[in-house]
């Protein structure tokens, strides 16, 4: 089968890939369509460490082909997004609605695919780049099949990360002022969470001038090409102030925007050790400085919520597929995503 592979050097489509059977509590899926994210990017830029060789991919969308033993909530043939979470469900954090913290979804690569009889990792216990793979069962969630899957694909991870740092972490509430600093598919997703949570001023801040109207289009009331414009916006600062580009200077320029008992809420992916400075005085107003993880997500409860928004017309996902992409036109998707020309591509199968 096809899929995109990462030998710890280079980037290459294959079609020789191989992946096991579903197991005890797993789910086989036909993957259909996957998002290109900036994750995948940052493992083959190194920004994000990661064991190599490697199937990419982790926003993905597809059809059930087989379920292991003891899986009941889905059956061969239904839709389902994929989820990076696979977490354990009995733990302390799990048990707490926290899986996303959850020890042992964390930094345990499996190896469920083959090339030449090689094992290969899989990336975020998922790996979307490749025609099939297999997820734990609670990864794989069923959603309706009249969702196009090329645009269901970025709940699994743009729209979980956006909205739900949002909704379930930074708690937006109604009249709020927020700030998105950066307008990427994360960005873009962080400013329709603003919106659906009711925010009254959302200021965009993008150095591409071409994003102003997408912006908008997802919740924006003002665009700036520069962050130094949102005080003559909001003079006093801004209830929450999101990092979605991974720029210690912006991350600082975050902190500098908040209004008294403000939150800045660090989304953009940085070096592992890059650092940033600040007056640690500032913070004596109440202010707040929060890491987010994949938006603080319950992916079984949340996907479904915006697949049910989604068909209200509240949330907008068809928006977000900017440029869909045959898996063997990867380089190309990577390169238009690199350039700004996307909010989000699709490759598909």
């Amino acid at each position: 089968m096809r899929g995109v592979v990462f030998d710890g050097v280079r980037v290459e489509v294959v079609g020789d890939l191989e992946v096991r059977e579903p197991g005890a509590g797993e789910v086989g899926v036909a993957v259909r369509a996957a998002g290109v994210c900036h994750s995948d990017l940052a493992v083959v830029d190194g920004t994000i460490p990661f064991p190599a060789p490697l199937v990419l991919g982790h926003e993905g969308a597809g059809v059930v082909e087989a379920v292991g033993p003891g899986v009941t909530h889905v059956v061969p043939g239904d839709h389902v997004a994929l989820s990076t979470l696979a977490n354990c469900g009995a733990c302390a954090d799990c048990d707490r609605g926290r899986p996303t913290m959850c020890r042992k979804a964390i930094g345990r690569p499996g190896q469920p695919f083959s090339r030449a009889g090689r094992p290969l990792f899989q990336f975020a216990s998922n790996s979307s780049f490749a025609e099939r793979t297999v997820v734990k069962a609670v990864q794989a969630v069923k959603i309706p099949s009249d969702i196009p899957l090329t645009s269901a694909a970025l709940m699994g991870c743009g729209v979980l990360t956006g909205v739900g740092a949002v909704l379930n972490r930074a708690k937006v509430d109604r009249g709020e002022t927020v700030v998105v600093i950066g307008t990427g598919g994360i960005g873009l997703n962080v400013l329709q969470g603003a919106r659906i949570a009711g925010a009254l001023t959302i200021v965009a801040v993008d150095t591409n001038p071409a994003k102003e109207a997408v912006a908008r289009r997802f919740g924006a009331t003002h665009f700036l090409a520069a962050a130094d414009g949102v005080r003559d916006i909001l003079p006093t600062g801004a209830d929450h102030v999101f990092e979605c580009v991974g720029h210690t200077g912006l991350v600082r320029t975050a902190i500098d925007l908040l209004d008294r008992h403000g939150q800045a809420i660090i989304l953009g992916m940085t070096a592992p050790t890059a650092e940033v400075s600040f007056p640690p005085a500032a913070m004596f107003l109440d202010k707040s400085i929060l890491g987010c993880r994949y938006g603080s997500s319950r992916p079984q409860k949340d996907i479904a919520l915006y697949a049910e928004l989604y068909r209200q017309g509240r949330l907008l996902l068809d928006e977000l597929v900017t440029g869909t992409y045959p898996v063997e036109d990867f380089a190309k998707a990577v390169e238009d995503a690199e350039q700004g020309r996307l909010a989000r591509g699709v490759l598909t199968f």
